[in-house]
């Protein structure tokens, strides 16, 4: 287990190493995630600082082992107008955080877990709404640990173990207690305190001091205060360098975050060129099928002008369907009625037709313009099917 750091700095510069350590000892998690788990313990220690985060070897059921982060501390309870200090330890699984931690009640040598309880198991495993309903990414470990402590405070989960007290030493027979020799200072702070309901009782210990006099010469503690002094110096250079290391990795994580983000810009820049290319390729196709009946139809009539003296205008087109003559008259007698309305606008302005029957006359010829368009509208969705199909079949050929 690696040991908890002691202030913010060292709680970032020891998160920011592990999550970017390499080997076997690296943390199982997604790097995707990686910088969201780094700010979650960070969000939950500056709320809850009896927290600390740790690595250690979590052993899943299946028998395997694998290092992972750990919130240990304790979690405040408040309890009949007194607050607690319920010891817990939330483990930080692999999948994390698109599913919920794995929370366990830690308790000392001297609490009992409280059986039945409703969320935690004889064995520890807390069982939560807010850790069945986790939701990725809204759900955090702060949100975690408050309703935690609320739903502790309903039903606390541990209590003191009671202590039997040994009996006094019967003094031997035929001792006079009356000469018996005073407390001794080990006995007199042994006095039994009043157990806390979530704490184990006070432990006083006496410690004797034993002085002992010691003779040096002045070569060896020259050489103590030196060899003091090396070690001085390599620890600070070791400090420095973990500081230049950890900012470094910090660095390059943030780096990797945004090269992930520029990733999925490329990514998507590059199907909107990849569909672009599509679109572009299908009406290439389609220009080049109408430029080789183009082609064909100018080598078929190439030689007919010649021998044309008196050329009809309205005669030198002929369509190659019902749909092109049917889209070619109703074309013409569009562009006419616009030619007639125009006609009636320049006379209208002229004063040469009145004015209401300029109305009726351009209401009448509206209404044929519109039923001529319409009519065009759907002969041009006809004649896109036919090219459509034309295509299919030629390609299929």
């Amino acid at each position: 287990m690696v040991p908890p750091p002691s202030n913010p700095q060292q709680i970032q510069q020891f998160l920011s190493s592990a999550l970017s350590q390499r080997g076997p000892s690296s943390v199982p998690y997604e790097e995707s995630n990686k910088w969201l788990i780094r700010q979650h313990l960070l969000n939950l220690i500056s709320s809850y600082p009896s927290l600390e985060p740790k690595t250690a070897s979590f052993m899943h059921n299946d028998g395997r082992s694998v290092n992972l982060l750990q919130a240990d501390g304790t979690i405040p309870m408040p309890f009949h107008g007194v607050t607690y200090n319920i010891p817990v330890i939330i483990w930080l699984l692999e999948s994390y955080p698109r599913h919920p931690p794995c929370v366990y009640v830690n308790p000392t040598a001297d609490m009992i877990i409280k059986r039945p309880h409703a969320h935690v198991t004889p064995s520890g495993l807390v069982s939560l709404p807010y850790l069945q309903n986790w939701v990725f990414p809204s759900s955090n470990l702060v949100d975690l640990v408050s309703d935690l402590s609320a739903a502790f405070a309903r039903d606390p989960p541990l209590y003191s173990r009671r202590r039997p007290q040994p009996p006094p030493p019967s003094p031997p027979t035929g001792y006079d207690s009356s000469l018996s020799r005073p407390p001794s200072a080990e006995q007199s702070l042994a006095r039994p305190f009043p157990p806390s309901p979530y704490g184990g009782g006070v432990r006083v210990q006496v410690q004797h001091v034993h002085h002992q006099q010691q003779s040096d010469d002045a070569a060896e503690v020259f050489k103590r205060n030196a060899i003091n002094k090396m070690v001085e110096m390599v620890h600070s250079d070791l400090v420095s360098m973990r500081r230049a290391r950890e900012a470094e990795a910090e660095e390059l994580l943030s780096l990797q975050a945004g090269l992930k983000r520029r990733e999925e810009e490329l990514n998507i820049g590059l199907r909107e060129m990849v569909e672009e290319k599509e679109t572009l390729e299908q009406q290439l196709q389609v220009i080049s099928m109408n430029t080789d009946i183009l082609d064909s139809w100018v080598r078929e009539n190439q030689g007919k002008t010649k021998n044309l003296v008196d050329l009809d205008v309205d005669n030198a087109f002929e369509c190659g369907d019902i749909l092109s003559k049917q889209m070619l008259e109703c074309t013409a007698l569009d562009l006419a009625i616009e030619d007639a309305i125009y006609s009636l606008d320049k006379s209208f302005q002229d004063g040469v037709v009145p004015f209401d029957q300029y109305l009726r006359n351009v209401r009448l010829l509206s209404r044929e313009q519109f039923f001529h368009r319409a009519t065009g509208s759907k002969v041009r969705a006809a004649q896109m099917e036919v090219q459509v199909a034309a295509i299919a079949g030629r390609l299929h050929s």
